[in-house]
């Protein structure tokens, strides 16, 4: 089995914490974005995982120190891993073709700024399987159609009319993903652009349309990393679902003075906290010194200085100062403090 992850945005909607690094990489609940989806597929399939394929972008943003990073996510599960570079933003089917000397065997293919919970087996009867949510609202998604089997018939983008509670996640599964590259391929020789873009719904389609069977998975949560309120409330969800798992939150290394702790929390290696109320909902990542603070539903990277402050939902990256008794600040572009 394969995983083939199309990472190449730079995260527009994220800024600034984007700026620097890809949202993929951002830590949600202590785990980089991209990594935990790593490990959840491979959980979920049930499978020996071979090789997990990167795409990302432009080398002046994902360089030498990012792909270290990937490569380390592919061989800590036991798998390969390989890079392949989108240099144009040319939609979901141009940066799938991308990864093309992988396209063979069986694959998963999963976007980078989606996690999920799912306990399901793969129907050896199918060719395919969409991962799928129910939603409230699904005039605002893209959905499955389904006939009387239970079979996907069509994909529906922002249906104004009901067509099923089912949207898609963006989590795939081949049998044969060789099918899909040929199919794919098409697309890109006829030009079949849809807002600019290939998209990977136009492959799809041509291969329910020659019969293959598509099955939804429907997972139990799916949680998006797209902004930074959805990005915090991800976070939360994933610390109640380890916290129910029993998993130890607070690293051996941490520090704890005075401090009074509302699970759940995630408190990182060498993080330091003094005179600290910190939860619940709240990721501090290693090296981080807190002190003097009320902090809540927050997410705080690593090796920043916070002291003197009252946050709730906030969400703050690497190497920041912040003292909550200043006013003379310096501020970088897309920065919010409300």
């Amino acid at each position: 089995m394969k995983i083939i992850v199309p990472m190449a945005g730079r995260g527009s909607r994220l800024r600034p914490h984007t700026l620097t690094i890809p949202k993929p990489l951002i830590p949600v609940a202590g785990v980089p974005i991209v990594e935990k989806l790593v490990r959840d597929i491979a959980g979920v399939v049930n499978q020996p995982i071979e090789e997990v394929s990167f795409i990302i972008g432009d080398p002046a943003f994902f360089g030498a120190e990012i792909v270290e990073q990937l490569l380390k996510i592919a061989s800590d599960i036991g798998a390969k891993g390989t890079i392949y570079r989108q240099l144009k933003p040319q939609g979901t089917g141009h940066a799938i073709m991308c990864a093309e000397p992988s396209l063979s065997g069986p694959a998963v293919v999963a976007y980078a700024d989606t996690l999920i919970r799912a306990q399901f087996s793969l129907d050896p009867k199918a060719d395919s399987i969409i991962w799928v949510k129910k939603v409230k609202q699904p005039e605002a998604y893209g959905v499955v159609q389904l006939n009387d089997q239970g079979a996907i018939t069509q994909l529906v983008e922002k249906p104004k009319e009901f067509v099923s509670n089912l949207a898609v996640i963006g989590i795939y599964y081949f049998k044969e993903i060789g099918k899909l590259k040929a199919a794919l391929q098409s697309v890109l020789d006829e030009k079949l652009i849809h807002g600019g873009e290939y998209q990977i719904n136009d492959g799809i389609k041509r291969l329910i349309e020659a019969g293959d069977l598509f099955l939804p998975g429907e997972v139990e949560a799916w949680m998006d990393c797209g902004n930074k309120q959805i990005t915090l409330e991800t976070n939360t969800k994933m610390l109640g679902f380890m916290q129910a798992e029993g998993r130890e939150l607070i690293h051996p290394t941490a520090v704890i003075e005075n401090t009074t702790v509302i699970p759940p929390c995630y408190i990182g290696p060498k993080a330091h906290l003094k005179n600290v109320t910190i939860g619940p909902g709240v990721s501090v990542g290693s090296g981080t010194i807190i002190e003097n603070t009320t902090i809540s539903h927050s997410l705080i990277q690593n090796n920043s200085n916070i002291s003197n402050a009252i946050l709730d939902q906030a969400m703050i990256g690497n190497h920041v100062t912040f003292d909550g008794k200043f006013t003379q600040i310096s501020i970088g572009d897309y920065t919010e403090i409300k």
